[in-house]
């Protein structure tokens, strides 16, 4: 393995399928609605679940936290 790894290191779409992307998103804003903005894993506010799915499904790279909140408020309203 590389010593030169960044988060932009074997960024390509797909890793994960679509379902699981799906189910997943369904999943955080389930547990936001039911637990009022958080989870087991911690608050939505301050999550990375949803720029990692991001990642893994769709190949982008999420850095912009206006970005990421855009996300999630059209996730969860």
């Amino acid at each position: 393995m590389t010593k030169n790894l960044n988060c932009q290191t074997g960024l390509k779409p797909e890793s994960i399928n679509r379902e699981v992307f799906e189910k997943e998103l369904e999943l955080c804003k389930k547990l936001n609605k039911k637990n009022s903005g958080s989870c087991g894993w911690g608050k939505c506010n301050s999550c990375g679940v949803i720029p990692l799915l991001y990642k893994l499904y769709k190949g982008e790279l999420i850095e912009d936290s206006k970005q990421i909140q855009d996300i999630k408020n059209n996730l969860f309203n």
